[in-house]
């Protein structure tokens, strides 16, 4: 059906609202919400089309976003909307009734000529229908709520309340994130009639805070952000700012690396409409302090980029981002140089006086520092760590010594005025003041090794202890945390709980350390004095937790570059692996017997063997007895079983899974006769046990490296 108004004329749509200082941390996040948000109400009115494209921006004092190809009117539409039985929609005397008028209006034809509506059906089924060509929706009252509900919806952690005086002089209450000053909608070169927050749009903008103040027009939707910069040195664009600022850090830095984490790069570029990078210097004497302190206090405090060589030794030179650019910067620099001198001071006066007082002295005053209200203190939890280390370590004929020194000083860092002031150097300046106070390498080493991994992909531990008391530490946590009753549920876990798991089997992978998890979880467990917290951190729920999270994590593993399947995954873990350390070589070993001919086959007869033993009621037999075999089929494959049951378990104790697989091939034609030619559930009972202690040892010779049938 062709609409009257099917050439609409389309022209880029532009929305921007003008503000105060807006929070930096959360910038990018506003300006992607409010520029999907417009688009998507635009979309859902059918005034966009197929070409149109959303360009959202973000500066310290507006959001914004340009929306390509917008209609002015959108397309006329059919409506055909079954509204309520006939019955139901006219009284007695044929006239309509309060449901079929609250009907009609929550549809938007509160108007409508009550005999245009059709009726459909017979009797009891005759039915009244909206059957009418709509009116496309029309941009600005599409704009209208798009914006309100918008606004409404933008991720604002705390709202900022003021009021706006209105034309007619009278003040009105308003809230949002910061107070907001103009907003602009424009649909090609015309203004469209909206508001929000107080304020009638319109189109015009403020330029830069202090290199173009004041009010300009933007003439046209498309030339918004080439108006800015060239008129109002305003780079609107969040990523082009962003990517301008790492360029430029990149060129200042010269053979040194800056160090740029995206948290800073982000709030940085959060903080500038117009980004000119300066060269400053503080004075070498504060190289003594240990670098990481530095560093921080310089992005956390002053955000700025602090460089070091290529050895990642800290230079004395830094860089910072500047919202002001000038020929002249020298009262820039200066004045950022005098500024981060008192905060290197306090860096240095920290860790000076951190020092004169050694770990091992501050073990005891652990005691004053609730860990949690039903777990105890900090220095209960590190008598548990303690426990769990030197349990550990004799599992692995490590050194019990240095892991239960390691759990004892590990975390009275956590007493010091440096990681009181930086929280984030737990177990960074652990190392440091060990090594100071003459604790051996490894103990100081592990000070912070102990917290890795601490996120995904991060390191893990170099030294042994380091590795133990890693174990440990999680270990602990995740026993004392599940034994409270505070189990991770759907998306919360504020005890990351699952990093924490996450982290264990990454340890016990990566560091080939062949160790049985569920001995594991019960070390931890005999920890703790609280008959409750035993009692409910049982050791089959936090294993199973643990082997999920080794899925999540299997999953992003590969083989030449081929990610491992679902199925190989389950296979490999479905039998309950109490040691975790070879999963790798059997999914390995796995994809590799899945490309032989026989495979699919073996697979198969697997999964009807399972199938079979889940069935059997009565206890099976330990063994086979080749006494009671009389079939041809039954006495090959208990055959062909017996002389390859040797070279299985020779390679099972060498961990060759390949060479495994690869010899159960001999049994491929032999169990296929079995299936052929026997009848497994036999009337004599003798007989019948018998095969099936001949399929039960079968079974599991089978699965050695993995379930198989799962891959069937």
């Amino acid at each position: 059906m062709s609409s009257s108004n099917s050439n609409t004329p389309s022209a880029s749509l532009l929305i921007e609202v003008f503000t105060e200082e807006l929070p930096p941390k959360s910038l990018r996040l506003l300006g992607d919400a409010f520029s999907e948000g417009i688009f998507a109400a635009l979309k859902a009115a059918n005034l966009t089309t197929e070409s149109s494209v959303a360009t959202g921006f973000a500066t310290p004092r507006r959001l914004a976003v340009q929306v390509s190809n917008v209609l002015g009117q959108g397309q006329d539409y059919p409506v055909r909307e079954k509204l309520l039985p006939t019955s139901i929609a006219y009284d007695a005397d044929g006239k309509a009734t309060a449901p079929l008028l609250k009907k009609l209006a929550a549809l938007g034809f509160s108007d409508i000529d009550l005999s245009t509506l059709e009726k459909s059906g017979e009797g009891k089924n005759e039915a009244l229908y909206l059957n009418v060509i709509a009116k496309g929706a029309s941009l600005e009252k599409t704009a209208q709520t798009a914006l309100e509900q918008t606004l409404n919806k933008l991720p604002i952690a705390k709202m900022m309340h003021y009021q706006v005086q209105q034309k007619n002089g009278e003040l009105s209450d308003v809230q949002f994130a910061r107070p907001a000053h103009r907003i602009i909608a424009l649909h090609g070169d015309k203004a469209i009639n909206i508001h929000a927050l107080g304020i009638d749009a319109g189109n015009q903008t403020e330029g830069h805070r202090f290199l173009a103040p004041g009010v300009f027009t933007i003439s046209d939707a498309d030339q918004y952000e080439n108006e800015l910069q060239s008129k109002a040195k305003v780079i609107p664009g969040f990523i082009k700012r962003r990517e301008q600022i790492k360029t430029a850090l990149l060129k200042a830095a010269g053979d040194d690396l800056v160090l740029m984490p995206d948290s800073l790069l982000d709030e940085v570029t959060s903080l500038v409409e117009w980004p000119a990078i300066y060269e400053c210097h503080f004075d070498p004497e504060f190289l003594e302090v240990p670098q990481e302190c530095l560093i921080l206090t310089m992005q956390t405090n002053q955000k700025y980029f602090a460089l070091t060589d290529k050895q990642g030794k800290l230079r004395n030179r830094f860089l910072i981002v500047s919202n002001i650019e000038t020929i002249t910067p020298d009262a820039i620099i200066s004045g950022n140089e005098r500024v981060v001198r008192p905060r290197l001071s306090d860096a240095r006066f920290f860790f000076q006086q951190d020092q004169k007082r050694p770990l091992a002295s501050r073990v005891a005053d652990l005691g004053k520092v609730v860990y949690h209200n039903q777990l105890g203190n900090q220095l209960d939890r590190t008598k548990r760590v303690q426990g769990i280390a030197v349990g550990i370590a004799k599992k692995l004929n490590a050194d019990e010594k240095l892991a239960s020194r390691a759990a004892e000083i590990a975390k009275t860092d956590l007493l010091t005025d440096m990681v009181g002031e930086f929280p984030e150097l737990q177990g960074i300046m652990g190392t440091y003041y060990a090594k100071h106070d003459g604790e051996n390498v490894d103990v100081a080493s592990a000070c912070s090794e102990h917290y890795m991994p601490r996120f995904a992909g991060d390191n893990l531990p170099q030294t042994q202890t380091g590795t133990i008391l890693a174990i440990a530490d999680k270990l602990e946590t995740l026993v004392g945390i599940w034994g409270v009753g505070l189990a991770p549920t759907g998306d919360k876990d504020p005890y990351a709980l699952r990093r924490h798991a996450l982290g264990i089997c990454r340890l016990l992978l990566e560091k080939n350390l062949s160790l049985s998890l569920p001995e594991l979880i019960e070390l931890a467990r005999t920890q703790f004095t609280q008959k409750d917290v035993q009692d409910k951190a049982k050791t089959a729920d936090i294993y199973e937790f643990i082997i999920d999270r080794l899925r999540a994590y299997l999953r992003d593993q590969s083989v030449a570059g081929k990610p491992f399947t679902s199925a190989e995954i389950e296979a490999a873990l479905s039998q309950s692996p109490e040691q975790i350390n070879d999963v790798i070589e059997r999914l390995t070993a796995l994809r590799e017997f899945n490309a032989l001919p026989q495979a699919a086959q073996l697979a198969a007869a697997n999964k009807r063997i399972s199938n079979i033993l889940k069935k059997t009621t009565t206890a099976i037999p330990v063994s086979c007895s080749s006494k009671l075999l009389q079939i041809p089929a039954e006495i090959s494959l208990h055959q062909a079983l017996n002389a390859v049951i040797p070279t299985l378990n020779a390679a099972y104790e060498k961990r060759q899974y390949v060479e495994l697989l690869q010899a159960l091939v001999a049994l491929s034609a032999p169990i296929d006769q079995f299936f052929a030619d026997v009848m497994v559930m036999d009337p004599n009972a003798d007989l019948r046990d018998n095969r099936l202690a001949l399929l039960q040892e079968l079974h599991q010779k089978m699965n050695l490296v993995a379930d198989l049938g799962k891959l069937a």
